[in-house]
């Protein structure tokens, strides 16, 4: 499985005036609203107001909540749980978390299903009793049903008990606005959410608020195929076969034609290793899987 990973790898990186500010900031609340709804951003390829994406995004993801993990075999031939795994592995975990005199702490944004989570508790568990603390996750989503289905998940692996695995915790939120305070996480991670949130540069920067100094974000995306031949015949199987196979298996085209324009929207590599540079992160590099199909991005908080 390393020898396959390597394989789809390229590496290229209070006061008596109280009532009067309150009026006036429930005032400035409304004219915030009311202006971002007048804001348009992208959801898929359609036009809408940046107050509507959040919902609709949820709405995607309640639908196929039940059939995602299922979806995401289908759609890749497989080939996802080889990036996931490659996304992991590059985290460092174990050596972070024996390093740590409390336990690494980990937030695992849009993880949903927990995918990502379980893979990272797995890799926890390497260190086993020997770590001076006991390691945390914290698995956020906006997204209920989704959540639903990774404490499902959870429930159903003995790992998870066994000693020397993470805690976890389940969290509802926006990206956007983390409920933590700041510098709580050593580990930020993310993966295909990103491009799912109606603020990108503010969930970046979120991302730094909650990071520890030294911390480190990761992110797994779908990027811009090269070279460009490749691009068109992956643009051909993207359009036309996974809104089908959506159709087919979870009875859901819609969505995942969503899902398909949402990659082309997405900024290349170059373009979102800058956002994250402009977050305030340093050392930002990027590394392609799979002649770029999808990227790992990286950047620390100093």
């Amino acid at each position: 499985e390393k020898m396959m990973a390597s394989i789809l790898a390229t590496s290229w990186r209070r006061c008596a005036c109280a009532p009067v500010v309150g009026r006036r900031g429930l005032r400035d609340a409304r004219a915030l609203a009311a202006e971002r709804h007048d804001q348009t951003t992208h959801f898929g390829y359609r036009d809408v107001p940046q107050a509507d994406k959040a919902k609709m995004v949820g709405e995607v993801f309640s639908r196929v909540a039940d059939s995602y993990d299922l979806m995401n075999d289908v759609m890749s031939a497989g080939v996802h749980r080889v990036w996931k795994d490659h996304f992991v592995d590059g985290m460092g975990l174990p050596a972070i978390n024996a390093a740590s005199s409390t336990g690494v702490r980990v937030l695992d944004v849009a993880g949903g299903t927990g995918d990502i989570t379980f893979r990272i508790a797995d890799a926890l568990a390497a260190d086993g009793p020997s770590a001076r603390a006991r390691a945390e996750v914290t698995v956020f989503d906006i997204n209920a049903d989704m959540l639903r289905v990774g404490e499902q998940r959870a429930g159903a692996r003995a790992q998870l008990q066994r000693p020397g695995a993470p805690a976890l915790r389940w969290v509802q939120g926006d990206a956007e606005t983390l409920p933590f305070d700041d510098s709580s996480f050593d580990v930020y991670s993310i993966a295909f959410g990103i491009r799912n949130v109606t603020d990108v540069p503010k969930a970046l920067r979120e991302a730094r608020r909650v990071l520890r100094p030294g911390g480190r974000f990761v992110c797994l995306e779908f990027s811009q195929v090269q070279p460009r031949i490749l691009r068109a015949l992956y643009d051909e199987y993207s359009f036309r076969m996974i809104p089908a196979l959506g159709a087919l298996v979870a009875n859901d085209r819609e969505s995942y034609q969503y899902l398909v324009e949402s990659i082309r929207k997405f900024p290349a590599q170059d373009a979102f290793a800058r956002w994250i540079a402009d977050a305030g992160f340093k050392a930002v590099s990027y590394t392609n899987l799979t002649f770029g199909a999808v990227a790992i991005h990286t950047g620390f908080k100093v």
